[in-house]
């Protein structure tokens, strides 16, 4: 697994022929991008407690604050941090230069981030198509699908002009990402424009018919973008931190191709007890319960790659966070199947309890796995011995960790209050309490949420200082920690 064992194609005078300047930019954004989705988030969790922080401005509310906040953090932070690595990884895995090289990179690159912009320029400004996780209008989703086929032709080709004979396991779970994200994103964007230069579109689905087709593709972006897409850069990267051989390259396998048949039907268990027909839904909590095993599969291989480097988990804090985020993954796939069941769905539906499901697999899977491979790329891409402090890293990691468990558990336990509240009724059948006294009785647990977001986002801003010092070569006085750049070339 090591780019020594790999190979590593040279240029003229020596010098590595991979595009890494991309990667480079592509790492630095997602930096940047963290801390301001995370700061998004934390002012949109104040807002909830203390609602004049809406600042009575059409720009500044929760609704208009909220999709840039999910936005920033899925596919600004997540998306920009996926994207980066998989061209990493890409290179490496195949010992071949990028498909295109660096022009092909650099559109994908500045591509991406324009959509980016565009996309959270429209949100504040209101101009949304209000689909959850593809509030993007029509002109912002037709520039990103000409970004993602540049994105889609720079892998694959890659990958046909790869020296190594082998398609290692993790540029599986990566083509199958790209692959996903685009049909889901152009099915359900399917859309009419008002008018010819209009910022406002129809679907070309109505009814029943759309929100089908909106959760088929909620849900997969769930299980393409943000389960299968890190599930590739964990096959990479705890391998490398951890200096050891995948647990079992054929447990891997059988982990793609299950989760690959099984994900994609899952969607409808966002419709419980609508007007979508009964064996819809119960096809959707079917699958999703099905879809226990391969994601522990996948969970234990990742965890079980440590078999024998266990001491790593002493001296390296970056692998500390891609083993706990491989931890949070496995809750958050135990958790989702739990609450696609009816019975479940009946008092966890439309409840702060799915919210903080959502943030235990965010912050927790989606976070923590970014974070890990920060602190392992940024001194590889940038030559440096080692992070600039691993006592940083480690105070990152328990900062972190203490704001994703007062994050969820407030959530959990004001969700499942919430939703006991509303199915309580006295004596004579009327509703005990009104939706004003359930949003009362919620408050102190919001406050515990904003609580723990702040520390979340103080984390990432110590991660994003230790990495500024480590791209500018600087080098703290502590001793510990494995040498990052020693580590890739062992």
């Amino acid at each position: 697994m090591s780019d020594a064992a790999i190979g590593r194609p040279q240029a003229a005078g020596g010098a590595p022929a991979y595009a890494d300047d991309v990667t480079r930019a592509f790492m630095v954004m997602s930096i940047f991008w963290g801390v301001v989705g995370f700061t998004v988030g934390l002012v949109i969790a104040l807002q909830m407690v203390f609602p004049a922080l809406n600042l009575d401005l059409e720009w500044t509310t929760f609704g208009r604050l909220r999709p840039l906040h999910t936005s920033a953090v899925i596919f600004a932070f997540g998306g920009t941090a996926l994207i980066g690595t998989s061209l990493h990884i890409v290179q490496r895995t195949c010992r071949a230069r990028l498909f295109g090289g660096a022009p092909l990179g650099w559109f994908v690159f500045f591509g991406y981030q324009f959509f980016i912009l565009i996309a959270a320029t429209g949100y504040v400004l209101g101009i949304t198509q209000s689909k959850e996780y593809a509030e993007p209008e029509w002109y912002a989703d037709l520039w990103l699908t000409i970004v993602w086929v540049a994105y889609l032709v720079a892998f694959m080709g890659t990958i046909f002009k790869r020296e190594e004979p082998h398609i290692y396991v993790a540029n599986w779970f990566l083509l199958g990402f790209i692959l996903t994200i685009a049909v889901l994103h152009i099915v359900n964007n399917t859309a009419i424009p008002v008018s010819l230069f209009g910022a406002k579109s129809y679907s070309a689905y109505a009814g029943v018919q759309d929100a089908m087709i909106q959760w088929w593709y909620g849900h997969n972006a769930v299980g393409f973008f943000l389960t299968a897409g890190f599930l590739g850069m964990m096959y990479y990267i705890i391998p490398k931190q951890a200096d050891r051989p995948v647990y079992s390259y054929r447990l891997s396998i059988v982990h793609f191709w299950a989760l690959v048949f099984l994900y994609i039907w899952a969607g409808p268990h966002h419709l419980h007890y609508t007007a979508l027909p009964d064996w819809a839904q119960t096809l959707g909590m079917v699958f999703s319960i099905m879809l226990w095993m391969p994601s522990w599969g996948g969970m234990i291989n990742g965890i079980m790659t440590l078999a024998g480097a266990w001491d790593k988990l002493r001296t390296d804090p970056g692998l500390r966070f891609s083993v706990t985020a491989v931890g949070f993954y496995g809750m958050s796939t135990f958790e989702g199947p739990v609450m696609s069941i009816k019975a479940v769905n009946a008092l966890s539906h439309y409840t702060d309890w799915t919210i903080g499901h959502v943030h235990s697999g965010a912050l927790g899977w989606v976070g923590f796995i970014v974070f890990g491979t920060l602190y392992y790329l940024v001194p590889v891409l940038w030559r440096r011995e080692r992070v600039y402090s691993t006592r940083l890293v480690a105070w990152h990691f328990w900062i972190a960790t203490l704001g994703i468990v007062l994050y969820i558990t407030a959530m959990w336990v004001s969700g499942i209050m919430q939703g006991l509240m509303w199915r309580a009724y006295d004596e004579l059948g009327f509703l005990q309490y009104s939706f004003v006294e359930t949003v009362v009785a919620m408050r102190p647990f919001y406050a515990i949420r904003a609580i723990g977001g702040l520390l979340y986002v103080c984390g990432s801003l110590i991660m994003a200082y230790n990495l500024w010092r480590t791209i500018r070569g600087d080098v703290a006085s502590e001793a510990t920690g494995v040498p990052a750049l020693a580590a890739a070339r062992a």
